[in-house]
């Protein structure tokens, strides 16, 4: 398939190679901060990628020199009141909501620096890959303010203490660090993190997505559930998955010794 891309909105660009979609944070000159209309933008460009049927995987990376440095706080100064703040925050962290609840896994290419809400969007992500350099923190009380919204994701990611270790301190760490802690995937020499990040969606894109997608519904569902209540709840959603085209399509090709490819799979 042909590469395709779409100029639908301001701050963010969107393309579509293969099943492979991508999204690029696009205010370069900002170090592409979540402005509140980067924050809109991602969220409705990470909505039309989820209901495309032809994408199958996601890669989120950002344009030019950096990931994106957090909230741009210029916009501090148009809010007065608690109820105006909350509004205004609840937009900047919308995307961590839709990154949870999609059905296409999302897969962040990171370069430069993830701080503040970068480093949240890394972690809200279901998978992350790195260029040798880059630099994560929680920065914010730097400025008086506090990663609250970005730790929830980071809670996903990372033991408590790491978390708190970010947040409190709002220092940074390298990439490498990152890799340890458990907030990437991989980390790569520096111009390869694109690429890396193809790898990962282009083999998440070659499986079943009828799989692929209930079963990043059902492990988001079973990671906070209890113990017994998520098996449960994985025997139903793996009965599911087994009454589907995929699982039967699937099974025979693959005890016919000729698994499907990615074109030959019957679901979206």
């Amino acid at each position: 398939m042909t590469s395709e891309t779409t100029e639908q909105w301001e701050t963010v660009e969107t393309s579509r190679d293969g099943y492979v979609g991508r999204i690029t944070l696009s205010r370069p000159d900002a170090m592409n901060t979540f402005s509140t209309g980067l924050a809109q933008d991602l969220d409705e460009a990470l909505h039309a990628l989820d209901e495309d049927p032809d994408v199958r995987a996601i890669i989120v990376d950002g344009a030019g020199d950096t990931f994106s440095a957090g909230i741009d706080v210029s916009e501090h100064a148009d809010h007065e009141t608690e109820a105006e703040y909350e509004t205004w925050v609840a937009r900047m962290e919308e995307p961590f909501h839709t990154l949870t609840e999609m059905s296409t896994p999302v897969v962040a290419a990171v370069h430069g620096h993830a701080a503040a809400n970068g480093i949240g969007l890394v972690a809200a992500c279901d998978l992350a890959v790195a260029a040798e350099g880059t630099q994560f923190g929680a920065t914010a009380p730097k400025v008086g303010l506090f990663c609250m919204g970005p730790a929830v994701p980071l809670m996903q990611s990372l033991e408590r203490k790491r978390v708190l270790e970010l947040i409190l301190t709002g220092e940074l760490i390298d990439a490498e660090t990152a890799l340890d802690w458990g907030l990437l995937n991989r980390v790569v020499p520096d111009g390869e993190h694109l690429d890396a990040a193809g790898d990962l969606a282009e083999t998440i894109a070659s499986k079943s997505p009828t799989a692929v997608q209930m079963g990043k519904a059902a492990f988001y569902e079973m990671v906070d559930m209890e113990y017994d209540a998520a098996l449960d709840y994985s025997n139903e959603r793996f009965a599911a998955l087994c009454a589907t085209e995929d699982a039967g399509e699937g099974i025979a090709a693959f005890l016919d010794g000729e698994p499907l490819d990615a074109d030959e799979w019957p679901g979206r």
